[in-house]
């Protein structure tokens, strides 16, 4: 056996070109599967065919096309401050920080301090699918999952091809250049995917002042996956892969820089369960990152701008997983575990600028700890499927720390240091789904749970002329919810799907209005006369309902797909934030929707993706609305020879103004402009 591992080792780290020999072993590279109980909930998937096809050869773009699935803001990473990338299902609002629980072959992706996502470390040609469930309590995915799970999954030479290059040039001297091998080697594969893409940007200010400028971006990542049989049936996974993201906010001082690696190796074993076969699956995984980014002072007329804040924040994850599906029989699935995750990182600061020069330096951070065991069951049994899940969490917030110290000599400001703290958190989810003919009716209900971030407790941060103070005092957020639903399948082309949905998220944490500028403020220091005060805070709750609509239809070299959602999403507050009680939450639409009619031949292809962003608020006092946007996104290929296919693509078609934010004095921001591309791509099966 260690033999056996030895060689698969080499061959996971040495690129041999040494093409594998036939054999009966098959090799996927993926992870236990989804237990047959998953029939119980609202889950989408994204295919193969959408992710090699995309305007803007982006992940994200993949993601929004399913409805209900949102950044905290409309931006897409060429443009977006990183720490806005963080995800939510079901209307439950955020600030930033992820309520959905993002996972890349079994490992959690979300910013190990912060909880955004980075999104230019994902490649869409080197998946293989994109999974969505919506709703909470998903046990056996992990902690976090609070309003929903999305699964990536890598892909194998089965699905990736042999060679896939492509090469496209665009507005605004724009280079996106991306590839994608998937080799066989003997006993496995070994994948190598890698993308460059540069701009120089567009101004993102709707009207800009003599300080503004455009905003470029220079984004770039790599990963090697290997995958080999160490027998008996088990499968050797290795990862590694990196990233790195500098982009520019267009103005001085406000250079933003991103960048991570990741190492992950997972032996699976996937038994079957009919013939008496344990399965089992165990993993572990680092995660570095490195964020940089400066905030800045502008004047009313957007004439002169001062740096306010430059925050270095690194941060590290690591975590294992350790899961087992025995043979239980009788129509029953089983999987048994426990996971565990510590993340530790600290914002280090340098503020109270005069002029161009800092005077103060801030120190923050800690570190938290999350580990559970977790049982999912599932039962069939005719045309029923019954499924029960639950876990049980114990947390720890610890090492929590703030130092103020002027640069120059002299005593601290502050030196602080918050006590630890733990507890228990048992989550779970129970679902019934009951098939007659073409129609398939489900329902379930769930409790979910999320940990403050080390971003929420201890990293303040501007926005304009917007301050907000981070609080180390933030309790765990917990969700309630229920749903019910049908699927009908009129033909073998065909699917429908529709959801009706109830949250209830208590604690929900956000970034709730204080004061008015101008003046000095705890956390955050000055804030000028157009700019607002703000603290994070635990609401008493968010209460959200709402439908959602899917629809996908395929038929020869023709593929149609939609998806809608409604959420009428309401914030219960008291105390300091009662005047945002009834409110809806910041950045959070009533109404989203996306529809891709896409035709593919071998001679030529065509795909039209219509999206709506709906109205929303920018603030948590609703005071400043977004307005409502459509766009459009196309691509049109042509093929060449029989591997190469020249090919052209447009964002946002028609121009439309997408509003991504608004911040003191009615500054309003927007996302990606129209921006079009001409290019090749080359594949070889």
């Amino acid at each position: 056996m260690l033999d056996r591992i030895g060689c698969a080792l080499i061959a996971l780290c040495v690129a041999s070109p040494a093409l594998a020999q036939e054999s009966e072993i098959i090799v996927t590279g993926r992870g236990l599967e989804a237990p047959p109980g998953d029939a119980a909930y609202a889950v989408a998937t994204i295919d193969r065919a959408r992710l090699a096809d995309t305007a803007s050869n982006r992940i994200e773009d993949v993601l929004a096309d399913v409805a209900g699935l949102v950044q905290f803001r409309r931006s897409t990473s060429s443009s977006a401050h990183p720490t806005s990338q963080g995800i939510t299902l079901r209307g439950l609002g955020g600030n930033a920080s992820s309520r959905a629980l993002l996972l890349l072959d079994g490992v959690p992706q979300a910013d190990p301090f912060g909880g955004w996502v980075p999104f230019p470390a994902y490649l869409p040609g080197r998946l293989a699918s994109v999974r969505v469930t919506r709703g909470g309590g998903s046990g056996f995915a992990g902690p976090g999952a609070l309003a929903g799970t999305v699964e990536l999954e890598s892909g194998s030479p089965a699905e990736l091809g042999t060679l896939n290059l492509s090469a496209f040039y665009g507005s605004r001297d724009s280079i996106d250049a991306s590839g994608v091998a998937a080799l066989p080697v003997q006993g496995g594969f070994l994948t190598i995917a890698g993308q460059y893409g540069r701009s120089d940007g567009f101004v993102p200010i709707v009207r800009p002042g003599p300080v503004d400028r455009a905003a470029p971006y220079d984004q770039a990542s790599l990963a090697v996956r290997g995958v080999a049989d160490v027998g008996h049936g088990t499968e050797l996974q290795a990862n590694v892969s990196g990233f790195s993201d500098r982009r520019d906010r267009g103005t001085a001082f406000t250079d933003v820089r991103s960048k991570g690696a990741d190492a992950s190796v997972r032996l699976v074993r996937r038994g079957d369960g009919q013939r008496g076969e344990w399965g089992w699956s165990v993993l572990g995984y680092l995660q570095v990152r490195q964020f940089d980014s400066g905030f800045a002072s502008i004047s009313g007329a957007r004439d002169s701008v001062l740096p306010v804040v430059q925050q270095a924040v690194p941060a590290t994850g690591i975590g294992g997983r350790i899961e087992i599906a025995p043979p239980v029989g009788g129509g029953i699935t089983l999987r048994l575990g426990g996971d565990l995750r510590r993340v530790s990182g600290e914002t280090r600061e340098l503020y109270s600028f005069i002029g161009t020069s800092p005077t103060r330096r801030r120190v923050a951070g800690g570190a938290s700890l999350t580990a559970g065991g977790f049982a999912n069951a599932s039962y069939i049994h005719g045309g029923w499927t019954l499924d029960a899940g639950g876990r049980l969490d114990h947390w720890t917030i610890a090492d929590g720390s703030l130092a103020e110290r002027p640069l120059a000599s002299g005593p601290a400001i502050t030196d602080t240091r918050y006590r630890d703290r733990r507890g228990w958190e048992p989550t779970g989810r129970l679902g019934v789904a009951y098939a007659v003919g073409a129609l398939h009716l489900r329902a379930a209900g769930y409790r979910g749970w999320r940990l403050p971030t080390l971003n929420e407790l201890y990293r303040p941060f501007r926005a304009g002329a917007d301050a907000t103070a981070a609080n180390a005092a933030l309790a765990p957020e917990r969700l309630w919810g229920g749903e019910v639903g049908l699927d009908l399948c009129p033909a073998s082309a065909l699917v429908l799907r529709a959801t009706g949905y109830w949250n209830r998220l208590d604690g929900a944490i956000a970034n709730v209005t204080l004061a008015r500028g101008p003046g000095n403020f705890p956390g955050v220091g000055f804030v000028g006369a157009a700019g607002a005060y703000r603290m994070r805070q635990n609401l008493d709750a968010v209460e959200a309902r709402g439908v959602e609509l899917d629809a996908r239809w395929t038929q020869g070299a023709w593929r149609l797909a939609g998806s809608w959602a409604y959420a009428d999403s309401r914030v219960q507050a008291s105390g300091a934030a009662a005047p945002l009680n009834g409110l809806r939450p910041a950045q959070t639409p009533r109404f989203q929707g996306s529809g891709t009619l896409a035709w593919a031949t071998a001679a030529a292809n065509a795909l039209v993706t219509a999206r709506y962003a709906g109205a929303r608020f920018e603030d948590d006092l609703n005071s400043a609305r977004l307005d409502p946007a459509w766009t459009v996104d196309a691509t049109l290929g042509v093929a060449v020879t029989r591997a190469l296919r020249a090919e052209a693509r447009a964002e946002n078609l028609f121009d439309a103004e997408v509003q991504a934010a608004i911040s003191g004095g009615g500054v309003i921001e927007r996302a990606t402009p129209r921006t079009l591309w001409i290019g090749l791509r080359y594949a070889m099966r």
